[in-house]
């Protein structure tokens, strides 16, 4: 059985050499950041994009998914945690599908896909390209100077009017990966919430189309 589901983009060239792993945020599901695929796709030809919903239902009374209880502090990074094998087995999953290393594997996550992709990618024992984290924060930081294991590129964009998750968040996680040696480029846009716009979406082109070179 698959570790996860969700939709899927084929390469524009018709033959993949890399992968696009997206990851939703809260209460959300894959079909929400697909609609990222169109905007990348022409730049990134050879790629294929996936956008899995996370593995457990949302709690709070809305549909979607979610990757991790909100409940408590301890509950969310617990989650993290459990969320973390079960994202490297669906990469690991989707790399042998395509007959490519992981390494020619690229992470985005928003919000909460975001928390947990910054958790994962730097304790993978196989590296995936790069990490391009939208709008979250690095929750289980604490522990990361004694688990890390890769050092993928991460790209950390958020909003400076983000009222869900404060920018301080990224800064922070911005801080404590480079701190570990981890290539990390960290951008607060001004003028922007919660969301991605088409600065995020150019920024995150430029990034993929480095890694993914």
């Amino acid at each position: 059985m698959p570790a996860l589901y969700g939709p899927s983009r084929l390469a524009t060239s018709g033959r993949a050499d890399s992968v696009l792993v997206m990851l939703h945020g809260v209460g959300s599901n894959g079909d929400d950041l697909m609609g990222l695929a169109p905007l990348l796709a022409d730049g990134l030809p050879n790629t294929a994009f996936h956008a899995p919903d996370a593995p457990h239902e949302f709690e709070e009374g809305m549909t979607g998914y979610q990757w991790y209880s909100r409940r408590s502090l301890d509950s969310r990074v617990s989650g993290v945690i459990a969320a973390a094998p079960i994202l490297d087995r669906y990469v690991d999953e989707l790399a042998e599908g395509y007959g490519l290393p992981p390494s020619r594997c690229a992470l985005l996550g928003f919000s909460q896909g975001c928390i947990v992709a910054l958790h994962a990618a730097p304790r993978r024992a196989e590296t995936v390209a790069g990490v391009v984290g939208l709008s979250g924060a690095l929750i289980t930081g604490d522990a990361l100077p004694e688990e890390v294991v890769s050092h993928p590129p991460v790209l950390l964009v958020h909003g400076e009017e983000d009222v869900v998750l404060p920018a301080e968040g990224t800064r922070r996680a911005g801080e404590a990966l480079g701190a570990l040696g981890i290539p990390v480029e960290t951008h607060v846009l001004p003028n922007l919430g919660h969301a991605v716009d088409r600065r995020v979406v150019d920024l995150t082109l430029l990034f993929l189309q480095r890694v993914l070179a």
